[in-house]
């Protein structure tokens, strides 16, 4: 708690704020935008950076108090890397509560320390992450050692933790993520950025959303359908040569349309106007790209990998992993049958309007709570 505040004062780490706006972006930005909401919590935000650390304030809401004393990111974070020198509060001032929101969280001097695990990718499948990603499972099991909470955006990803990671069950908390609304389109605009139908595919290419295998599962339905396009956009990733060689030899690989990274408002022209989502993922721990389409009144096409079951429900057709037949029959079915896309876009809109960040918020809350009372009561 702050001075004179019976606030509990929680700082977050909002440096995946800045720049490309991954998933782990859009929680930053839509956790701040409903805890602000909490009167019991008193706000604020920090990015670990020496030369863009004021880059967040423009993304961050009313209400959020930015913290921007210089953090230089690399010497922090070998500092940190072995031994808890020096502590955050150094940087951001008192705080009863730290939160990591990218799977590290920064060592305290007297804050509880929380950090959200999206996923156990480093784990499951090692061979699909980078050197960087690869380094969390013992940092993860480091901060675990000394106390730390986890928040995770399933439960799926929280029995992972603790069966994979040995955490104690009761200092792991599953707090759904909500859906951020899709943007409305401007008064007078002009029309959809890609005329007639299309199969949407959003997302950085990287080996874990298999995006080779929604290529050849096009490729299947567009035979049947010559007027269907598949438009793939997001970042380029270390996924990118192996989905280029899966287009080149696609036999539609004219109709296979990349857009590479896209800002948030041709994001939602994309979502409102496809004709159907498709997930091909390999893993996920949560999975808010299906959320937001089912939102946007389109269809969905998955895989029961990881979390996505528990996510989606029966509001999505789901099939298996890495099956690209069983994924073009889904997506044929449903371009084609009108009753089964009707039915499954209205569960879509049920299912994803039940994920509120109102919700969100108050299960971070109460684990906030929970986490700083265990601190003080030691």
């Amino acid at each position: 708690m702050r001075e004179s505040d019976s606030r509990l004062a929680v700082a977050l780490d909002a440096t995946p704020l800045l720049g490309f706006r991954t998933g782990v972006g859009v929680f930053c930005q839509w956790a701040l935008d409903s805890l602000r909401h909490r009167d019991e919590l008193a706000v604020s935000a920090f990015a670990i950076s020496w030369r863009r650390r004021r880059g967040i304030s423009g993304h961050v809401p009313p209400g959020v108090q930015v913290i921007d004393t210089p953090m230089p990111a690399r010497p922090l974070h070998r500092a940190w890397s072995m031994g808890g020198m020096p502590p955050i509060e150094w940087f951001t001032g008192r705080q009863a509560v730290v939160h990591g929101t990218n799977f590290v969280v920064p060592p305290t001097r007297r804050a509880a320390r929380v950090m959200t695990v999206h996923d156990l990718t480093s784990v499951r499948f090692p061979e699909l992450c980078d050197d960087y990603t690869r380094r969390f499972p013992r940092l993860v099991r480091r901060a675990l050692a000394e106390g730390a909470w986890v928040h995770t955006p399933s439960e799926f990803v929280a029995a992972e933790v603790v069966d994979l990671l040995g955490a104690p069950p009761e200092r792991v908390r599953a707090v759904h993520h909500g859906v951020p609304p899709v943007d409305r389109p401007a008064a007078g605009g002009a029309g959809p950025a890609v005329p007639g139908p299309y199969v949407l595919a959003l997302g950085t290419v990287e080996p874990r959303k298999d995006l080779p295998t929604l290529v050849r599962a096009f490729d299947l339905v567009a035979d049947e359908d010559p007027d269907l396009r598949l438009v793939v956009a997001g970042a380029d990733g270390w996924g990118v040569p192996a989905y280029e060689a899966a287009v080149a030899a696609a036999a539609h690989s004219g109709r296979i349309l990349r857009l590479g990274y896209v800002d948030a408002r041709l994001r939602s022209d994309l979502l409102r106007h496809a004709s159907l989502y498709a997930y091909p993922s390999l893993y996920e721990g949560f999975g808010l790209p299906p959320l937001e389409a089912m939102l946007a009144g389109v269809p969905v096409v998955t895989t029961n990998a990881g979390a996505l079951p528990e996510v989606v429900g029966d509001a999505a057709a789901v099939v298996p992993v890495g099956d690209a037949a069983a994924m073009a029959a889904a997506m044929g079915r449903l371009l084609s049958d009108d009753p089964a896309r009707a039915a499954l876009v209205a569960a879509g809109r049920a299912r994803a309007a039940s994920y509120r960040w109102e919700d969100s918020a108050a299960g971070l809350s109460r684990l906030y709570a929970d986490a700083a009372a265990e601190r003080t009561s030691r």
